[in-house]
């Protein structure tokens, strides 16, 4: 079941009144999107992106049987580093407010079968939108040197075994292709013997996942774009699970001159939350109006 995170304290923020507008850049299963139709109603609309077909399709049959917000959820299969072409493409305006929900959505980690969880075997796949994007994860296990795999996993993994990783992988796809999530976890766990934990995969796949779908650099941009179609008092939400996430939000609020910071510090999730939904447990929340 899909449980949009941090929900109260979004709804608390934007404060969405009748008719507004708001765009939900990260779609999901639609958590947020719909409560904010609920209060927006009875002509507010949202603007909803994502990448996964799983979730688009998902919404436009919700919305087939839901009347009332079948003309105000516009649903775009789009990527949020192109916002501001697809605002001025639906003629969406004006724009009240942004929401970016970092989060991977729990269709892709348990229904995609593209390799983004090692608690499965699935392909080596990782692709956002497998239609469209080429790379995979595969591609980089098998391709890239022993050099450009220790800094990736330092670089978005963060992760301070991985020389003797990116070099087991080497060796190991001498002998055969790797293709499967439980083959790359064998070699992760035989890499590093007694000092294994199971943080080291979590910062193996969330670094491959990065370099796949180029995130970093797309939410850069889809921040930027985003503070050109918000109007002036509008409000960005920005919800991060990881310091490299978190570190970019930040910088950009901070160094945008007419956005303004609403709080010093993020806001995290209550411990009520997490217990609910434990995917909660590392989210922080910032948000910043345009002056």
């Amino acid at each position: 079941m899909h449980i949009p995170v941090l929900l109260k304290e979004v709804i608390k923020i934007f404060d969405p009144k009748p008719n507004q507008n708001y765009i939900d850049c990260t779609l999901g299963g639609g958590g947020h999107t719909l409560e904010i139709l609920k209060k927006t109603s009875p002509r507010g609309k949202v603007l909803g992106l994502d990448l996964s077909l799983q979730a688009i399709e998902k919404l436009e049959e919700y919305k087939k049987h839901h009347k009332d917000i079948s003309k105000r959820l516009i649903i775009a299969h789009e990527n949020f580093s192109k916002l501001k072409e697809i605002v001025k493409e639906k003629d969406f305006q004006p724009v009240h407010g942004i929401l970016f929900d970092f989060g991977l959505s729990t269709d892709l980690l348990e229904k995609s079968s593209r390799g983004f969880t090692f608690m499965k075997d699935e392909p080596l796949d990782m692709r956002f939108d497998a239609k469209n994007q080429t790379l995979t994860a595969k591609n980089i296990i098998n391709k890239y040197s022993e050099k450009e795999l220790e800094d990736l996993f330092k670089k978005y993994g963060g992760e301070k075994w991985s020389y003797k990783i990116a070099r087991q992988i080497v060796k190991a796809r001498e002998k055969k292709e790797i293709s499967t999530t439980q083959e790359l976890r064998n070699i992760i766990e035989s890499s590093l013997g007694y000092r294994f934990h199971i943080k080291s995969l979590a910062r193996i796949f969330q670094a491959l996942r990065i370099q796949v779908n180029n995130e970093l650099e797309n939410i850069q941009n889809g921040l930027s774009q985003g503070f050109t179609v918000l109007k002036k008092g509008g409000k960005i939400i920005a919800i991060s699970y990881h310091s490299l996430e978190d570190k970019i939000v930040k910088d950009y609020f901070k160094e945008n001159t007419k956005l303004e910071p609403v709080f010093k510090k993020p806001i995290t999730p209550t411990r009520e939350e997490v217990q609910d939904n434990n995917k909660a447990r590392s989210a922080k929340l910032r948000v910043a109006y345009k002056k």
